[in-house]
């Protein structure tokens, strides 16, 4: 029987349409440490591993019966996918259980920061003094304003398509113009990234982290941007230099800024816990028990297939 290296304690029932197919060993605590995965692997033939486990160099090596790399997240930074390649081991993901509720939080992010959520609620959980006067504290609308899009695959469409039902208009940058049909679909105008950065009043990453968009967002690239305009980040964190952006908030560059990704994640910068225009979440994009236990299913369903011949979600 195929052996499974779990590479987080998962919930059982994420992973039914395993059982019985394949012999699953998970860890004893929440995760296994480094130690631990090199210690199993060798007598491994699906490893999944989850965004946080670094499947480097090492890793593929020291597993000499691994056969399929099954991670658990739609990006795959936290694994060497070109050594993978290179050792004839295919790399899967989880490109349509995250699509929705990603897309969520993204938007949920952008509505908070304009309409200053995270500061009334802070105010008035701390009993600290709020002005309830007509032009106390104001936030900024969303109807009518411009979202740019950087990066508009299925997840930037996602939000694109939430946006267009808050009556906002979409601009966007990819590598690659949409076809036309998708642009009529949410009246998207393709644009340069120069022209997002100064055109927008929300400026939305939605890419994968790469060489390319590593620092896409740098102390260049804030001074572009409207002083009005809000950041939102639920891609990755290497996407912004995050010193680059304490500036830009301390000096007012832009308004505000809603991310779930840090450059340096589980660690934040502290800076960023000072600014009221700051609302923060834990990379909690597919944060609920439902986007869970499809994630697991959608993992288990790339390893099943892969045996059996079926379609797979194959980054490589």
């Amino acid at each position: 029987m195929k052996k499974i290296l779990m590479g987080h304690n998962f919930k059982r029932e994420g992973f039914k349409d395993l059982e019985g197919k394949f012999e699953m060993i998970y860890p004893e605590n929440e995760h296994f440490k480094r130690e631990e995965v090199l210690e199993l692997i060798s007598d491994i033939n699906v490893l999944i591993p989850n965004f946080s486990f670094q499947t480097d160099k090492e890793v593929i090596d020291a597993g000499t019966n691994l056969q399929l790399i099954a991670n658990y997240g739609v990006g795959y930074n936290n694994i060497d996918v070109d050594y993978a390649s290179q050792k004839g081991i295919p790399v899967t993901n989880t490109p349509n259980s995250v699509l929705e509720p990603t897309a969520e939080l993204c938007f949920a992010l952008l509505l908070a920061t304009a309409r200053r959520v995270g500061y009334y609620n802070n105010k008035l959980h701390n009993g600290e003094r709020l002005g309830w006067g007509l032009f106390d504290n104001p936030g900024l609308p969303v109807y009518g304003q411009t979202l740019g899009i950087y990066g508009m695959g299925r997840i930037g469409q996602a939000v694109a398509r939430r946006a267009v039902a808050s009556g906002m208009k979409i601009i966007y940058c990819n590598r690659h113009r949409l076809d036309k049909s998708i642009e009529e679909r949410y009246g998207a105008v393709y644009v340069d990234f120069d022209t997002l950065l100064k055109e927008s009043d929300f400026v939305s990453l939605n890419a994968p982290a790469t060489a390319e968009t590593h620092h896409l967002m740098g102390e260049a690239e804030f001074k572009k941007m409207k002083n009005t305009a809000i950041l939102i980040n639920t891609a990755r964190g290497a996407l912004v230099d995050e010193k680059a952006l304490i500036e830009a908030l301390k000096n007012e560059q832009i308004f505000a800024a809603g991310l779930d990704v840090f450059e340096n994640e589980p660690k934040i910068s502290p800076e960023l816990f000072s600014f009221e225009n700051v609302v923060l979440t834990p990379h909690a994009g597919t944060q609920t028990y439902a986007a869970r236990l499809d994630m697991q299913r959608e993992v288990a369903k790339n390893i099943i297939n892969f045996f059996e011949g079926g379609e797979i979600s194959k980054v490589n």
